[in-house]
């Protein structure tokens, strides 16, 4: 029957990239860890429908730091997890190239790669569509629906773009996911899937156990909430949030593949101007959106109760749109591609954190655009729970964790639960 279980340090809830990737860096530093997941195994929620994107483009210096920090990992992924787990998920390095889009323009950002030494390459218009072949450099700003007569105009200038040899994409993210929980395993971590947390229990200001759907409770020290698009749920339970001046809500999201019959073996192409994204995808483009204004945006209460079907109008609206700039692009008239709930914070920067409740941390608001720092956060969140747990001040005085591949110092109060919202942020997937 159900009941009291053994006791864990620390019960992380999730396992997606991010939850495996803190249970792994956990058990490595010694901590007796459980991580619990509503699925049938790792990677199963929103890490499976990433598009997972390796890039470096944020609008602070620690939102690049970690992302510049973590493709060493992705270049090491064996060396990184430890472990002899199976298969492994492949870190494609096929380039990334931004296209100039007035929201976002090169020199506010630049600046940041300079500071944390990111190689890349300014591009014109001319440039651009040589290395690219088969894209229009056409301006078209801003992006406009389908229905816009203007959408349709051709294009009276031209852009150019900013080229990070270094990007690329991870070819599973799944497996990533899979990778690390298995890492984790090895080490000592315990995952129960299919369980789901209904409680979280406490006892003067500070976290005691969790207790599951099926009635066992498991004691612990401290809880780590990884959990997604339930992330908000799993705050209420803790009763924690009172004091966050960022919002974290769940967000339907739709990607299209589209086949190619030439393949695509282009860079990633960020579009902003257009409204979109794509990348290569097994001899065809997985093509994306960034959340344009004239796009409604898909917000839901419930996670368990969004349509994981793609619909028609999506994908027509974003193939469509990647087509005006891959003018050999057909728009299929049949829907396909896949359907994830991200929990998206109100700047689209994650938030990794500790709470008013003691012993209850936080790694939410990450999909969308944090896959590409999973072998960082299990290190910086552990980082962050050592030194809180042994009297850090870390409202007072943020942490600073010291990346161990790039020497980088990155400011951990840039993830605050009470931060100030960064004006020079995109206000979307891109940050």
């Amino acid at each position: 029957m159900p009941g009291k279980c053994p006791s864990a340090d620390v019960v992380v809830i999730g396992a997606g990239v991010i939850g495996s990737s803190i249970a792994l860096e956990l058990a490595r530093s010694g901590y007796r860890v459980i991580a619990l997941d509503r699925a049938a195994g790792a990677g199963q929620g929103s890490t499976s429908a990433s598009s997972a994107i390796v890039r470096f483009n944020f609008s602070t210096t620690a939102g690049v730091a970690t992302a510049w920090e973590a493709r060493f990992g992705w270049l090491d992924w064996a060396g990184h997890l430890g472990h002899d787990v199976g298969d492994l998920a492949m870190f494609r390095k096929s380039g990334l190239v931004m296209l100039d889009v007035e929201a976002a323009p090169r020199a506010s950002w630049l600046p940041l790669f300079d500071e944390i030494g990111v190689p890349y390459e300014e591009w014109d218009s001319a440039t651009l569509a040589e290395r690219v072949p088969g894209l229009d450099p056409g301006r078209h700003w801003p992006p406009k629906r389908l229905d816009d007569e203007e959408f349709w105009e051709d294009a009276k200038h031209s852009l150019g773009g900013v080229y990070t040899p270094d990007a690329g994409y991870v070819s599973d993210p799944g497996l990533a996911a899979v990778n690390l929980a298995s890492a984790a395993s090895a080490h000592g971590a315990e995952f129960r899937f299919r369980s789901t947390v209904t409680a979280v229990e406490k006892a003067g200001g500070r976290v005691t156990s969790v207790r599951l759907s099926d009635g066992t409770r498991i004691p612990c020290a401290v809880v780590v909430n990884a959990a997604g698009p339930w992330s908000g749920a799993v705050n209420r339970l803790a009763g924690v949030g009172s004091d966050f001046t960022v919002g974290v809500r769940p967000m339907r999201q739709e990607v299209a593949h589209v086949p190619v019959p030439a393949g695509y073996d282009g860079p990633v192409v960020a579009d902003m101007d257009l409204g979109t994204y794509f990348r290569g995808e097994g001899g065809g483009l997985l093509v994306g959106g960034t959340e344009p204004e004239c796009d409604p945006l898909q917000w839901t209460d419930d996670p368990d109760a969004v349509d994981i079907h793609p619909t028609a109008a999506v994908f027509e609206a974003q193939v469509t749109r990647a087509a005006r700039r891959l003018p050999d692009l057909t728009v299929p008239n049949r829907a396909r591609g896949v359907v994830g709930v991200y929990d998206v914070t109100d700047d689209w920067t994650p938030i990794y954190d500790r709470t008013e409740l003691e012993g209850f941390y936080l790694a939410i608001g990450t999909s969308g655009n944090q896959f590409k720092n999973a072998p960082v956060v299990g290190q910086l969140m552990t980082e962050l729970m050592d030194r809180v747990e042994n009297g850090a001040d870390h409202d007072a005085s943020p942490v600073r964790f010291r990346a161990p591949r790039t020497g980088l110092e990155i400011d951990l109060g840039a993830f605050s639960r009470k931060r100030d919202r960064n004006a020079a942020n995109s206000g979307t997937v891109l940050g």
